[in-house]
């Protein structure tokens, strides 16, 4: 199995560096995947994705999913 995020990029970010960001990464388990995002998602927020969606394959597992908290 292979699992991956997919990023949705906030309105007028303009391009993201998806491979310089790790986002072209996949990874053989789904808490490996979550783990990366969790220590990974201040510098996609910073790069401007605004939520991201994790497939298992073609499967969507969940999302999209903001990364900025809830106020």
């Amino acid at each position: 199995m292979s699992w991956h995020w997919q990023p949705t990029v906030r309105q007028g970010a303009g391009q993201i560096d998806t491979a310089g960001l790790g986002l072209d990464q996949h990874f053989t388990a789904q808490g490996d995947a979550e783990s990366w995002l969790g220590e990974s998602y201040p510098d996609l927020m910073a790069a401007g994705v605004e939520s991201v969606s994790l497939y298992e394959e073609d499967r969507l597992v969940y999302g999209p999913m903001r990364l900025e908290p809830e106020v």
